[in-house]
């Protein structure tokens, strides 16, 4: 009898729980292979095999976002005006991972969406409508998203430092854009595409960082700001390797993603090569953080994403949460689970 109450009350509270519980998966940049300047750059199979063994994890939320870093587009010529340039151009078929994966919403504020002008942009976003994937982060075009999934309003909004995209570093209009959101949704997530690049830019700086002679934002600043404003949660991308966490005014925020699946054209060597998938859970009532998991992949260079025995990326974010300053109201365990002090 005493069993049958245990297992009774177990069920009920853990019923409880997810009906009172969001959760919000995000991953950082996604570049599923270009045919740009060469087919070389593409994966075998269609791509069906580059996320093929993180479908159960990254499905396993309400929502799941990811930056896509490039234009969906069969053909068409890059805007860019050099011979070295990277510039990507993934074939619309490849999106179809996007939806098996499991995407709900992509962040297309970035440095590559304008790679093959306005036409790479227009096709872009017609695939994505057709796919049923959100997108924001283009000033004109498409600056915020509104959205309704299993009775809850998101409201999504994506920031970068490049031409055409709503701008990280206004951060007056910024706060604007998210205060609207937080009156008409239940739920705000904003993404940014900000800060320096690479293994020597890990740490987060409460000042305007640059890169190669570009403002690319005060990340710590701006996530504050927006915070302050009514986002509910806040991912972080561009740097092109993992970041620490935070949770300010119980709310998270992650400030790097790093590279999530990118094939073919991306450094992946060492920290560049490893990154976080992070759940989020949050109130359903106040989106207020409750705790998170972080599951730690690796990309295999010209082949697909696998998880990381090694959880070289939950290590990352433990060393550099605890050096950046961020440590002192989380835990951040072992198993990968961030949890309140």
């Amino acid at each position: 009898m005493k069993q049958i109450i245990t297992l009774i009350l177990f069920l009920t509270v853990n019923i409880s729980y997810a009906q009172d519980t969001i959760s919000i998966i995000g991953v950082g940049d996604i570049m599923l292979g270009t045919n740009y300047p060469s087919t070389q750059y593409l994966p075998v199979n269609k791509g069906k095999n580059l996320l093929k063994t993180l479908h159960s994890t990254l499905q396993d939320a309400d929502i799941t976002f990811g930056n896509l870093e490039g234009t969906i587009l069969n053909n068409g010529s890059t805007i860019k005006n050099c011979k070295k340039c990277y510039a990507f151009r993934m074939p619309e078929y490849l999106a179809d991972n996007l939806v098996t994966a499991g995407f709900d919403v992509v962040s297309i504020a970035n440095n590559h969406i304008r790679d093959f002008g306005q036409k790479g942009i227009r096709n872009t976003l017609k695939v994505l409508d057709n796919l049923g994937i959100e997108s924001a982060g283009l000033a004109k075009q498409r600056p915020t998203a509104s959205f309704t999934k299993n009775g809850i309003k998101y409201g999504f909004a994506a920031f970068a430092p490049n031409i055409g995209t709503v701008d990280i570093r206004d951060i007056a209009t910024a706060k604007r854009i998210v205060k609207n959101l937080a009156t008409t949704n239940d739920i705000v997530i904003v993404s940014f595409h900000g800060g320096a690049e690479g293994a020597k830019n890990q740490h987060v700086k409460n000042k305007s960082e640059r890169f190669y002679g570009e403002n690319r934002g005060n990340v710590y600043k701006f996530s504050h700001a927006v915070i302050d404003a009514g986002a509910d949660i806040v991912f972080g991308h561009g740097p092109h390797v993992t970041r620490a966490i935070e949770v300010y005014k119980n709310r998270f925020i992650a400030y790097s993603l790093g590279n999530f699946c990118t094939y073919g054209r991306f450094n992946l060597r060492g920290v560049t090569g490893v990154a976080p998938i992070i759940k989020v859970n949050i109130d359903k009532k106040d989106g207020s953080f409750i705790n998170a998991k972080i599951t730690s992949i690796k990309q295999i260079k010209n082949k697909h994403v696998v998880l990381d025995s090694n959880r070289q990326a939950l290590n990352l974010i433990r060393k550099l949460t605890k050096q950046d300053g961020f440590a002192k109201n989380i835990k951040i365990g072992n198993d990968g689970w961030v949890r309140r002090l």
